[in-house]
């Protein structure tokens, strides 16, 4: 198993970043690590890069000391790309990757094909925030470093749900527990707790949303305009295509939201045998076997019908349920 204290020798600077629109483990695995090292080893420079972050991360230490300006033309001795399946899904801080002196990913996405130098990518590990407790020196996590790991498994997992849970998962967010975090609030304020606008705009998609093949599949949307009228944005519809998820009989939930004309952000999630990041890597996606998420084009009834189709055609070859 990789060491981050040996990968950190000899070097001076460190860029860590995620995937573009960080969810709750990218954003987890990405403040573990920064805050380690800046407790551990004060000497290296280290910065962390992401977008603009979810509000409710702010709760987790460093947070406020995440980098969302790119424009600084910087050179790092080490790159880590954590959570990040393809290095242009680095978004902006692609630009540091490619100067780094050395790369270095860590990754659980099963569409990863490894395009760093060095890659610890695992796909049954539930999240990237379960690997990365695993190179940092278990007795030098600090609560804060805990905090920031438990959150990132807690999200990942659809805190412990998610098929992606596995007894090393529990053995991991147990040690976690035991370093004294905030467990109960961790969960309340970054993966439950809506705004009222937030819970509006779930509401809406839900009683706007079909059934598809006699039920199989749950398609909601969100059109730009209805966006513009609750005055949200991308982040504000986390936790949507997850509600979608949960309707009895459904098997496979597509959400989706319009980010231009003819132009939709595709979330897929699955609860029986469909692997949805095979439908979503077909139309230039990936992610994992249960979510999964890619951008198309074209018209809504366009887009919903190559969904259903490559959907349809992995139920049929496993015949009745």
């Amino acid at each position: 198993m990789m060491r981050l204290e040996t990968e950190l020798r000899q070097v001076k600077s460190i860029a860590i970043a995620g995937h573009v629109r960080p969810d709750g483990d990218c954003t987890g695995s990405c403040l573990a690590v920064y805050g380690y090292i800046r407790e551990h080893f004060p000497d290296i420079e280290a910065d962390v890069y992401l977008e603009v972050n979810n509000p409710a991360f702010g709760m987790l230490k460093w947070a406020e000391e995440i980098r969302t300006d790119y424009r600084e033309e910087r050179t790092y001795d080490l790159f880590l790309a954590l959570d990040v399946s393809d290095k242009e899904r680095l978004g902006e801080a692609l630009k540091y990757f490619e100067a780094a002196g050395r790369t270095i990913c860590i990754d659980h996405h099963i569409t990863n094909k490894g395009f760093a130098e060095e890659n610890l990518i695992e796909p049954e590990a539930s999240s990237t925030s379960e690997l990365v407790f695993g190179i940092l020196e278990e007795d030098k996590i600090s609560r804060e470093t805990a905090e920031a790991l438990y959150m990132g498994i807690v999200h990942d997992t659809g805190i412990f749900q998610y098929s992606n849970t596995t007894p090393r998962t529990m053995e991991v967010a147990g040690r976690l527990m035991a370093k004294g975090i905030a467990f109960s609030r961790i969960i309340d304020e970054t993966f439950y707790q809506k705004t009222y606008i937030q819970n509006q705009v779930l509401g809406r998609t839900l009683m706007e949303s079909i059934l598809l093949l006699d039920g199989k599949i749950i398609m909601g949307r969100i059109r730009q305009k209805d966006m513009e009228f609750y005055g949200v944005g991308p982040k504000d519809l986390e936790g949507i295509v997850n509600q979608l998820r949960v309707t009895k009989g459904v098997e496979v939930a597509i959400f989706l939201h319009e980010t231009g004309n003819q132009e939709y952000k595709v979330s897929l999630r699955s609860n029986g045998p469909v692997d949805v990041s095979k439908v979503c890597a077909y139309f230039g996606g990936g992610g994992h076997v249960k979510a999964a998420g890619c951008t198309m084009h074209g018209t809504l009834h366009d887009v919903v019908n190559n969904l259903t189709l490559h959907i349809e055609q992995q139920l049929l070859q496993e015949g009745p349920q």
